[in-house]
């Protein structure tokens, strides 16, 4: 019975090629086609593995036959089902192992093992007016699932810049044909000068590390049914200090020169990158001597009472690991006015102070010319008095009728009527306007001054 089926396995294999021939060549097989899904299946060893298959025809069929066969690399194909119509016949070596549901080529694998990884034909035939036949095949493969890889550091205390070498190693526990992948802040890392991995892809080694190989690694496990990523680890690089900087929380800062007000209490901050973090000592020259005055990484100046001094710093950084120092020189001016301050502030003020000052003269200038121009005619009324003759003075002094200029002080009306002699004559108010001009003759201003008229000036005849 076995050769039998041997006999008949190895026909129908044979008869399989031959269709599969005919496909490339006409697309069909005598008007029947077989198809799947895909011709690689990747299963999970102790589960199930369904293998779907859809095949056509368009000739009247009597009766139709399923057949599967399994093969391994460099062997015979080997029987495990088949059907006519609706009835199956198991290989009884494999009866509770595979499934199969007629008229349905589908195939079903329970559970998948190791054993079963290999290729799995199928041949369909179609019984009418002839025997149409049809093939395909499909690859099997089964794999364990990747478990949650472990990224160790050599050496785990860490590595100095530009000195030491560092190997991180990924540990996957299980899992099938494993592929390893590293990962720097969620990108792949490549091969350079300084890093390079294993055959497997399993270790990265760096040689020498820098500051720049710090970040975020992870490995990266795959393989055809799962993948894992393992935890972010970051490795321990010591390096520094770089970038060494003095700064202060008040004083106007030039360059490396401070510039305070005098007794004005100033703080000082150093810093630099660094791991571990950098010790700091302050050193201060004075008289071409220099003493450390203090350790920290703050330092607070208190200005002197004096019109001007210069002191120079040093802030010394340093890192006991990596052995590496850096130095940062700065002055210290301590003036009595704040002159940095004060021609900052000049600068920012002069345009405004100018804009200021025209706009005070202009006014000034305009307020003077009204006040000459309201207090002009006063000025010329003086003049024209102080040029008078003694004669018309003593005249108009007996014309008031009084001897004493203090008891003249009152209101008079100063108006200057034409005569033919072209001397002016000042009659007083009593005086009418109907003896001598007319008031069309008037052509000179009305002024107004203080008066006080005396009683006996109504006694006097005018």
């Amino acid at each position: 019975v076995g050769q039998d089926a041997f006999m008949e396995s190895f026909s129908s294999t044979v008869g399989i090629f031959q269709c599969q021939i005919y496909l490339l060549l006409l697309g069909t097989c005598s008007g029947l086609k077989v198809s799947v899904p895909s011709h690689t299946v990747h299963g999970i060893r102790g589960q199930a593995l369904y293998l779907p298959v859809h095949y056509g025809f368009h000739t009247p069929a009597s009766d139709i036959q399923i057949i599967w066969l399994f093969e391994r690399p460099h062997t015979m194909p080997k029987y495990l089902l088949g059907s006519v119509n609706k009835s199956v016949v198991p290989d009884l070596e494999y009866q509770h192992k595979f499934t199969m549901m007629p008229p349905n080529a589908s195939l079903l694998i329970n559970p998948l093992q190791f054993t079963d990884e290999g290729n799995y034909i199928v041949k369909v035939n179609i019984q009418g007016n002839g025997t149409l036949s049809a093939s395909q095949k499909i690859q099997v493969t089964v794999d364990d699932p990747v478990t949650k890889p472990v990224v160790q550091t050599q050496p785990s205390s860490g590595a100095v810049e530009y000195v030491g070498n560092m190997t991180l190693t990924c540990l996957v526990e299980g899992g099938t044909r494993l592929v390893y992948q590293w990962l720097k802040n969620k990108r792949p890392v490549h091969t350079s000068s300084t890093t390079s991995f294993s055959l497997q892809n399993n270790t990265l080694h760096i040689a020498p590390v820098t500051k720049e190989d710090i970040g975020n690694y992870s490995c990266l496990v795959t393989n055809p049914v799962s993948e894992m990523e393992s935890d972010i680890i970051i490795p321990t690089i010591y390096y520094g200090p770089y970038g060494l900087q003095v700064n202060s929380d008040k004083g106007l800062k030039v360059g490396e020169v401070f510039t305070v007000d005098i007794g004005e209490a100033i703080l000082f901050y150093c810093s630099a990158d660094s791991y571990p973090p950098n010790t700091y000592s302050w050193i201060q020259r004075t008289d071409n001597t220099t003493y450390v005055i203090k350790h920290g990484p703050h330092l607070e100046v208190t200005s002197e009472k004096v019109a001007q001094k210069t002191t120079d710093y040093v802030c010394c950084a340093y890192n006991n690991v990596t052995g590496r120092r850096d130095e940062a020189h700065f002055t210290v001016i301590i003036t009595s006015v704040g002159l940095g301050k004060l021609a900052l502030k000049g600068k920012s003020l002069s345009p405004l102070a100018s804009i200021t000052g025209i706009s005070l003269f202009l006014i000034i200038s305009m307020c003077l010319i009204f006040l000459w121009k309201k207090y002009q005619p006063y000025k010329v009324i003086k003049q024209k008095l102080e040029g008078r003759p003694e004669t018309e003075y003593r005249k108009a002094q007996t014309f008031s009728g009084h001897e004493d200029a203090l008891d003249d002080f009152g209101i008079y009306e100063f108006v200057a009527f034409p005569d033919a002699s072209g001397v002016p004559r000042m009659p007083s108010r009593s005086v009418p306007a109907s003896d001598g001009v007319s008031g069309q003759d008037l052509h000179s201003t009305i002024y107004e001054v203080i008066q006080h008229i005396p009683a006996q000036q109504h006694d006097r005849p005018e």
